[in-house]
């Protein structure tokens, strides 16, 4: 397994820190991921609680900080919430993972730290439970850097997803998120640990059956500096797309693949027998095996995908 992935215990590599308890039961846990955010940690939080006050819910608030190296854990505690500290940058996926294993609640709420998503959606969001396993903040507008970069990309990418995991998805990334957290634990081990991880949790939950519903939220221009690369990001978020259905579902895979190179090489080989050459050619041959070998491969893996969740 990569540096990418990690199985879902509680990992040594953090450091609870807080000036607030919570000794009551909670019902929701947000997560904050946290780094070099110290100009959009106030506003956030205070639009989180503005959000959840008054509600039915029992909610915290709890900020993983990837070691920034500004003043948010300063503005952290100024705010009251509960923190864990990462000891060295592992990057937004393992925040991520962080704060779904320290959550309390039975419910997570995922948002970035940085202004860009609308909390006051938040308890919208939380009316589909517990319908549904996860629920989707879908952008309404795009408001990052780079947008001729990123709108094709996230379009073409989110156009392959909606293909593999067969359904319609109408935002592939975004980071406003709440689901179930015991649904979640089952499924830590696969995410990775930089940006396209709201991709994987997505298609996790997608290429594996569970109910996932998705409401209309605003994009806002994000507070701070953007930490997107584009031509990095883009492509784990491509493979990261290609990875999580070969986990879950690599028949959808394998199988276009397979029928591909078994129509070329038989149109191919029938080609060649009844034109002036009347006989099969090695490449021919080469094409029609390695198709059934793409073939083999994906029956084997889909079996094994089948055994295990059996």
């Amino acid at each position: 397994m990569s540096d990418d992935s990690a199985a879902p215990n509680k990992p040594s590599a953090t450091v609870p820190a807080s000036n607030e308890s919570y000794d009551g039961p909670v019902d929701v846990s947000v997560v904050l991921p946290c780094y070099n955010e110290e100009k959009a940690i106030p506003k956030v939080i205070g639009d989180i609680r503005a959000a959840m006050e008054g509600t039915r819910w029992k909610f915290e608030i709890l900020a993983v900080d990837d070691k920034s190296k500004d003043r948010t854990v300063e503005r952290l505690e100024k705010c009251g919430v509960r923190i864990v500290k990462h000891p060295v940058n592992r990057g937004s996926g393992a925040s991520r993972r962080t704060g779904t294993i320290e959550a309390r609640g039975e419910i997570i709420v995922m948002l970035d730290a940085d202004g860009t998503y609308n909390a006051p959606d938040i308890p919208k969001m939380l009316e589909f439970f517990p319908d549904y396993d996860q629920v989707n903040g879908a952008r309404t507008s795009e408001q990052g850097t780079h947008k001729l970069l990123r709108v094709p990309a996230k379009w073409a990418i989110r156009k392959l997803a909606c293909y593999l995991a067969g359904r319609h998805i109408p935002d592939l990334n975004t980071g406003l998120k709440a689901f179930k957290r015991d649904v979640m634990m089952k499924y830590l081990w696969v995410l990775p640990n930089g940006f396209s991880c709201v991709t994987t949790m997505t298609l996790a939950f997608l290429c594996n059956g569970h109910p996932v519903k998705y409401v209309s939220s605003e994009y806002h221009k994000r507070i701070g500096k953007s930490k997107f690369h584009p031509v990095k990001d883009t492509a784990n978020y491509f493979s990261t797309v290609i990875r999580m259905v070969t986990y879950f579902a690599p028949l959808r895979v394998f199988l276009p693949a397979a029928a591909f190179l078994l129509i070329a090489g038989i149109v191919k080989g029938l080609f060649n027998i009844i034109g002036p050459k009347h006989t099969l050619e090695e490449s021919d041959i080469i094409l029609i095996c390695v198709g059934v070998l793409v073939l083999a491969v994906g029956m084997l893996a889909d079996l094994i995908v089948a055994q295990k969740r059996g």
